[in-house]
Parts: C-alpha cells; sequence; structure tokens
C-alpha cells in the first residue's frame, strides 16, 4: 500500500524546518556577534588590572630594576645609583624580618623581589623590594606592620652580593628605612653604609645621607603601575 500523507501535516513539517533554521540561524549569528564584538569598558578595566599584577612575574627584571636610577644629592645636584644585582629568589618570608612573616601572609603576598644598588660615591648601599599582592587593599593591610620614622626594623632584609661593595651589608648594618604603596605592590627600601657599621654604633640617625632612596623607589613605583597598552586579542577579543 502506498503512503499518503496529507497536505496539512506537510505544512506543519515544513513549518518546523524552518522554525529550527531560524533559531539555529540567531544562535550562529549571536555567536558570531559575541565572538567578534570588542571589549567593554568593563573587560578594558579588567585585563588592565590583571596585566599589571602580573608586571612582577612578566616583566624582565631589569626592567623593574634599571641598571641606572637618578636622584638628587645631598648638594642638590644630579647624580646616578648603580645597580649590582638582582636577586633571583621570590619568597615573602625571606625577604623581609621574622616579625613581618605573619602580616605578609596574612595580606596575600605572591612574592617579592630585591635589587640592590650603590649611590653615586659607593658609600650608600641601597636594597629595593617589591612585593607583589592581590589589590591596594591588600598592600594597605601589609603596612599595618612596618615600623615609621624611617626605622629600619622590622623591614626589608638586606641583599648582598659577595666580592663586591655591597658585601659587608648585613641586617646588622641597616640605618634607614622606607616605602611607597603602588597599586596592588608594596615598594620597600632599606640602606646603610658600605663598610657595614651597624645603626647602633652611631650617635645619632644619619636620614639626610640617605633621604635619596626615597626617590630611587618611586621611580620603581612609578614605572610598575604606569598604564600600558592592553591586547584585544590577548584577552579572547578580535580588535
Amino acid at each position: 500500500m502506498t503512503e499518503r500523507r496529507s497536505w496539512p501535516a506537510l505544512v506543519v513539517a515544513s513549518a518546523l524546518t524552518v522554525s529550527c533554521a531560524v533559531v539555529a540561524g540567531v544562535g550562529v549569528s549571536s555567536a558570531m556577534t559575541e565572538l567578534t564584538r570588542g571589549p567593554s569598558k568593563q573587560e578594558q578595566r579588567a585585563a588592565a588590572a590583571e596585566e599589571l599584577a602580573r608586571r612582577w612575574r612578566t616583566w624582565p627584571a631589569g626592567k623593574i630594576f634599571p641598571e641606572r636610577l637618578t636622584y638628587t644629592s645631598e648638594q642638590g645636584g644630579r647624580e646616578v645609583a648603580g645597580r649590582v644585582g638582582i636577586g633571583p629568589g621570590t619568597d615573602c618570608a625571606a625577604a623581609v624580618d621574622v616579625a613581618l612573616r605573619a602580616s605578609m601572609e596574612a595580606a596575600g603576598c605572591r612574592g617579592v623581589i630585591r635589587a640592590t644598588y650603590l649611590d653615586a660615591v659607593q658609600g650608600v648601599v641601597v636594597t629595593i623590594g617589591v612585593g607583589a599582592f592581590r589589590d591596594a587593599a591588600a598592600v594597605m593591610a601589609a603596612t599595618t606592620a612596618l615600623p615609621h620614622e624611617h626605622r629600619p626594623s622590622p623591614g626589608l632584609r638586606p641583599l648582598s652580593f659577595p666580592k663586591t661593595a655591597t658585601e659587608r651589608f648585613t641586617a646588622a648594618g641597616r640605618q634607614y628605612g622606607t616605602y611607597h604603596r603602588a597599586g596592588p605592590y608594596l615598594v620597600m627600601v632599606t640602606a646603610g653604609q658600605v663598610d657595614g657599621r651597624p645603626a647602633k654604633a652611631l650617635d645619632r640617625p644619619l636620614t639626610s645621607m640617605f633621604t635619596f632612596t626615597d626617590e630611587l623607589s618611586e621611580q620603581i613605583a612609578r614605572a610598575l603601575v604606569a598604564p600600558g597598552p592592553t591586547s584585544c586579542r590577548s584577552e579572547g577579543f578580535l580588535c
């Protein structure tokens, strides 16, 4: 027996086919729109914040710690501090005094990178540390345990290099300390004299000798949070 299909049934089937095709077309169109659209302002801000927070890992160490940093001397002239070396480690606990380790961990320290510089006359040695955190609020929490009035302890531990003018710079020889907050970064400084003389051996703090180190850390802090181009493609968008 030959099967016969009534016209109404054929019309319904055709309508269903067309409907499915329309739905599929709408789905493909929506997907293509999502794939080809540019990033929203909110997505751009999130991408920029993420790029900034990754700089301590993605930037070359020499970009974070330039070979030379300029500063103003006590006499008012412009001088240049030279980089002696960059430490290989990033462990938060190893970079700071024991008294700070709990607060750094509680604030979510992701890592600390350190470098050491000498002033122009090679009489002052300066260790600068960049601590990476989740955001500015975490940095603020980490600073609550840091000393005020430029006291170096508890603070950043010195980084010295054998067979250089920095080799005598130890924790006992720290005479000055300071820090700057810069977005998700905490830039810490500790400084002393190259002969390693301990701070307790001095009659009075030689603060003016070390204030130039603030300029050094400020330069590093500004560079770390300076706006940079964000690639749309790297964030999954077509620009």
